[in-house]
């Protein structure tokens, strides 16, 4: 998406920055993993394939993308590309109602899951969808069987199902923001700072 290709959000624990062509060899990396597969409902792509992808994203007016760099990691020198743990997305499914979007995220990086870290950086990303693009309601299609993510988007962020859908095995989940979800976003992601975004710092 062109409206954040400029754009990071510094917290706590997280970097959310731009998807580059430098990070898509790490990312394809990442989804030759069967289970991440299953758990993002994505198909195998070769590496040129990815790459077009990233192109595509970068441009396309539906789809916000971050890629998830830690802090941790930042600080003890690595570059943004070792610094990388997952992405987390943005859709907007209807073009004629911009206020509505599909979240999804992905921790990738095996060491840096059950930190917190996917809380923190959807809620970043929630944060800036509902500041930067006026996004007022969000909606998440869960496994049924992925319970970490399913406990995550209820009882922290306090998302409500809404349906089932017994051919995909996903539950849809939805969050209607109104000053208690964008205090319960704060307190997920405290001090988040939207920064202009250079490449060549990184």
């Amino acid at each position: 998406m062109r409206e954040n290709a400029t754009t990071q959000l510094v917290g706590d624990k997280l970097i959310l920055i731009p998807y580059l062509a430098e990070h898509v060899p790490k990312y394809h990396g990442w989804m030759q993993d069967e289970q991440l597969r299953a758990q993002t409902a994505s198909e195998p792509l070769t590496l040129e394939e990815e790459y077009d992808m990233q192109r595509s994203w970068a441009e396309d007016a539906d789809k916000c993308t971050f890629i998830i760099l830690s802090r941790e990691r930042l600080l003890a020198g690595a570059s943004s590309v070792n610094a990388m743990v997952g992405d987390v997305n943005l859709f907007f499914t209807d073009t004629c109602d911009r206020s509505s979007a599909e979240l999804e995220i992905m921790i990738a990086e095996s060491t840096e899951q059950r930190k917190g870290l996917g809380l923190a950086a959807s809620a970043m990303m929630m944060l800036y969808a509902v500041e930067k693009l006026g996004v007022r309601t969000f909606t998440a299609k869960i496994g049924s069987k992925n319970e970490k993510s399913l406990r995550m988007f209820k009882e922290k962020l306090a998302f409500e199902q809404i349906s089932f859908s017994e051919v995909f095995d996903e539950v849809t989940l939805e969050l209607i923001v109104n000053d208690s979800a964008i205090e319960r976003l704060q307190l997920c992601a405290p001090n988040m700072i939207i920064e202009v975004f250079e490449a060549n710092r990184r």
